[in-house]
């Protein structure tokens, strides 16, 4: 993370644009990020873009070596600090979508593919397919069929499917091994179209989940029980269709409004475990944060799970 940090000092040097927008915090906080969407950007703590691709992007992130990976509709990407394209995946027919990029350990590179052959793949660095899972979306709906696939700690992946109603854990042969239900009646039932986009296991081994048309996040138990639910009732109206997250080592929880409806509500914003408001960036005439990467507060490294 380190190795982020250096890149992210080094990038704000070439500064391409004005300030995108204002951070706000009672308590000084700010950030610095990488956000995909409708924008894909690495914007700092001042709100100053130091690089941009003029293309829509789904997921990304900044790799340990100051690489940034990112997944567009049909393709991923790496590129170094040179802008150069280090490593490059594109959709294979006939599936129609592509989700989720993420860098692992292992240095392969984890993709999901939505479409009449709905998969989970891990890419050699190579391009070779080490890994190929089917997935179970129960729908043919390719845009609705998955969001962010992250691989687990035991060799698994955590995948939530929106119209399933599901976060469902895969092992890599396509067998699932568990469910999480996000259709239960003590978050409103399918009525309030619980759809899951992020699912992220957390230290303790909870579950993380962003739920996009029923406007909460919620942390579930090993069980697939409902511990801690964060909806617009409780912090005023400030989710719109929670996409990408990100869960902070300090137990805070940063969370894309990609329907953000207007100027006055916040494309980005950060609760504590107590549910208070505690940062918050807005763009001008910008909606559509998709997903986010936090990469320093206050000018430290930041971790945490995403």
């Amino acid at each position: 993370m380190i190795r982020s940090l250096l890149f992210f000092t080094f990038a704000s040097s070439l500064t391409l644009a004005a300030p995108f927008g204002q951070q706000i915090s009672e308590t000084g906080i700010k950030h610095s990020f990488l956000i995909t969407g409708t924008k894909t950007a690495l914007v700092d703590e001042n709100c100053e873009i130091t690089w941009e691709i003029k293309e829509k992007s789904r997921d990304g992130s900044v790799l340990p070596n100051g690489n940034i990976l990112i997944a567009f509709a049909k393709e991923v990407k790496e590129y170094n600090q040179d802008r150069k394209v280090v490593f490059h995946y594109k959709l294979a027919p006939p599936n129609g979508e592509i989700s989720t990029a993420q860098r692992l350990e292992n240095g392969n590179t984890l993709i999901t593919e939505l479409g009449k052959m709905p998969r989970l793949l891990e890419i050699t660095p190579d391009g070779k397919i080490a890994v190929e899972c089917p997935l179970k979306p129960e729908t043919d709906n390719t845009h609705m069929q998955t969001r962010m696939a992250r691989k687990l700690p035991n060799g698994n992946y955590l995948v939530p499917h929106l119209l399933a109603f599901a976060i469902k854990e895969y092992q890599p042969d396509g067998e699932v091994v568990r469910t999480i239900k996000t259709d239960l009646p003590e978050l409103g039932g399918r009525e309030e179209k619980n759809w899951p986009f992020t699912a992220i296991l957390l230290d303790d081994g909870q579950v993380m989940a962003n739920l996009t048309n029923g406007n909460k996040t919620v942390i579930f138990d090993k069980d697939g029980k409902p511990v801690w639910v964060a909806s617009s009732e409780k912090v005023k109206d400030r989710f719109a269709d929670p996409c990408g997250g990100h869960s902070l080592d300090n137990g805070n929880i940063v969370i894309c409004s990609y329907g953000s409806p207007n100027d006055s509500m916040p494309d980005i914003f950060e609760l504590t475990p107590d549910q208070k408001v505690v940062w918050e960036f807005k763009a001008p005439n910008f909606r559509g944060a998709h997903e986010v990467h936090i990469l320093t507060t206050n000018g430290k490294p930041v971790l945490g799970k995403r």
